[in-house]
């Protein structure tokens, strides 16, 4: 699934971005589906705003930009990247996929996507952490194989880091769920939070440079 580039994010790749210093303030851009909006939420419950609290909380200098878009598919996620770089983040958490799965989209488009998702934000030598998602069985076993293995597989391919399922801890806990049983409660987000900070802190650390 090969799409052209628009002259726009051309010109944005032509930029050149300085390495990263522990000494500098980090901007880490969540870009995702709901679950990285905060559906269903107040604003300071979503995830970015508790991931941000978090990391401050133990000294890391951080603004977490919310670019979630509740409904996105990696489609609709490929398709205003560009307009995300307008923050100019230098850190990006990659949670997209599950509304791909829910629909049951040929995986071969997800991936795909991503991994045009993965070369647009490395054009900008962007460090990305991706965060996996894991298929329900309602597809059938080859269908979640097929969908389970994307992550991983975009990690190993792309040499990026990988949190293998965002939701860690959360699925399947009527607790943690919101009604539709598919969205956090704040308490859930404070698990998912929780469960991913020591990943966050490691790809902190391993994208920054000496000052």
């Amino acid at each position: 699934m090969q799409r052209a580039i628009s002259p726009f994010v051309v010109l944005l790749m032509m930029l050149v971005f300085s390495p990263l210093s522990n000494a500098d303030s980090i901007k880490i851009l969540a870009f995702g589906d709901s679950l990285t909006a905060g559906y269903g939420l107040k604003k300071n419950e979503a995830f970015p705003a508790r991931l941000e609290q978090a990391l401050k909380a133990n000294d890391h200098d951080v603004t977490v930009i919310n670019s979630g878009q509740s409904g996105d598919t990696t489609g609709a996620g490929l398709s205003r990247v560009e307009w995300a770089l307008f923050d100019k983040p230098d850190l990006v958490i990659l949670e997209l996929g599950a509304n791909d799965m829910l629909r049951g989209l040929p995986v071969t488009a997800t991936k795909e996507n991503l991994s045009e998702i993965i070369t647009l934000f490395q054009a900008q030598s962007m460090p990305i952490l991706l965060t996996g998602m894991l298929a329900s069985e309602y597809y059938g076993q080859e269908y979640k194989a097929e969908f389970d293995a994307v992550f991983p597989d975009l990690a190993a391919e792309r040499n990026l880091m990988l949190y293998p399922f965002f939701l860690e801890g959360v699925a399947g806990n009527i607790s943690l769920n919101q009604e539709d049983g598919m969205h956090p409660t704040a308490k859930g987000v404070d698990v998912i939070v929780s469960a991913i900070l020591p990943t966050v802190e490691e790809f902190i650390r391993s994208s920054v440079t000496k000052p």
